[in-house]
C-alpha cells in the first residue's frame, strides 16, 4: 500500500462535529507543535526542581488540605478524558473495522484526514502539560511522591508530544488508550476527595487497566517496528520512536507491577496504609 493510498481511507460519520473541531488544522498545530517542542524539556525541569524543592520546604510544615479544590481539579480531567475517549475512539474502532489492524498502526489518518479525532489529539499532548500540576496536590498534602509518579508524567509529556510532531502513526492507540483509563483514573480521585469510599476492587481494576495499556502499546509499538524494520516503507513510525516508545512502555510495566504488589498483595503494607488512609481521612473531615 503506497502513500497516496492513505488518501483514500474513509473516516467515521459523526452525528455531530463541534466547530472548533471543524477548524483544526493539523498543518497549523503541527508547525506550533514543533516550534514549542524544546519548551517541553525546559517544562519537565522546572517540574522536577519544583516538586522536590516543594517536597523539601514542606518537610517541616503542617500539610494543606485542599480536598475540595482536589476534588474540581480530578473531575475536570476525568471529564476531559471522557470527552476524549468518545471523541478519538471511533475514528480508531472505525480504522479497525473497515481497514484492519496494520493500517491503525501505521496510518496517520487520524490527524491528517479526521478534524475530530486530530483535534481531540492536539488536545491529548498539551494535556500532559496541565497534568503536571498532579504532583501539586502531592507535594502540598504532603503525601508519598514515589518515582513513578514523576517518572512517568514527564516521560509521557516528551514522548507524546514527540509522536504528535513525526506524525506518528501508533499515536493513534497511545492516545485512545490513555483517555479511556485517565476516565477511569480521575473520576475514581475525584469520588475520593469528594469523601466517597469505593470498594478496593475498583483501585485493583483502575491499576489493572494501566498494566493492560502498557502491555497493548508495548505490543502496537513493536509490531509497528517489525513492520518498519521489514521494509514496510509506507509505515509512518520512525525506528527510533518505536524503540523508545517499547523501552518507556516496558518501565511502566515494571514499575506498575511493582506499585500493584505493594499496594494490593502486601497484605501487612495494604493494613497499614488503609489505617493511615482512615486516619488522615477523620483528620481532614473534623
Amino acid at each position: 500500500m503506497g502513500n497516496a493510498d492513505y488518501m483514500q481511507l474513509t473516516i467515521p460519520n459523526y452525528s455531530y462535529v463541534f466547530n472548533f473541531e471543524k477548524t483544526y488544522s493539523y498543518t497549523n498545530s503541527l508547525t506550533w507543535s514543533r516550534s514549542h517542542y524544546p519548551n517541553c524539556f525546559l517544562y519537565c525541569g522546572i517540574y522536577v526542581v519544583l516538586i522536590f524543592g516543594g517536597k523539601h520546604y514542606m518537610s517541616n510544615r503542617p500539610k494543606f488540605n485542599l480536598r475540595s479544590k482536589l476534588a474540581l481539579w480530578s473531575a475536570m480531567l476525568a471529564l476531559f478524558s471522557i470527552m476524549g475517549f468518545l471523541r478519538t475512539a471511533p475514528e480508531m474502532f472505525h480504522t479497525l473495522r473497515h481497514h484492519g489492524f496494520y493500517y491503525s498502526i501505521c496510518s496517520p489518518s487520524y490527524l491528517t484526514q479526521d478534524h475530530v479525532s486530530g483535534f481531540w489529539t492536539f488536545l491529548f499532548i498539551l494535556s500532559k502539560i496541565a497534568e503536571l500540576g498532579d504532583t501539586i496536590f502531592i507535594v502540598l498534602r504532603k503525601q508519598p511522591l514515589i518515582f513513578l509518579h514523576w517518572y512517568h508524567h514527564t516521560t509521557v509529556l516528551l514522548y507524546s508530544w514527540l509522536c504528535y510532531i513525526e506524525t506518528t502513526a501508533t499515536g493513534r492507540w497511545y492516545t485512545v488508550m490513555n483517555y479511556f483509563v485517565h476516565s477511569w483514573m480521575y473520576s475514581y480521585y475525584a469520588l475520593k476527595a469528594m469523601q466517597f469510599s469505593p470498594p478496593k476492587w475498583v483501585a485493583m481494576l483502575i491499576t489493572t487497566l494501566q498494566l493492560v495499556q502498557m502491555v497493548a502499546g508495548c505490543a502496537v509499538t513493536a509490531m509497528s517496528h517489525y513492520y518498519v524494520a521489514s521494509g514496510q516503507d509506507d509505515c509512518h513510525v520512525q525506528l527510533y520512536n518505536a524503540k523508545l516508545g517499547m523501552l518507556m512502555y516496558i518501565s511502566y510495566f515494571i514499575l506498575f507491577s511493582i506499585f500493584f504488589k505493594n499496594s494490593y498483595l502486601s497484605g501487612k503494607r495494604t493494613k497499614n496504609v488503609g489505617k493511615k488512609d482512615y486516619a488522615n481521612d477523620k483528620l481532614k473531615a473534623n
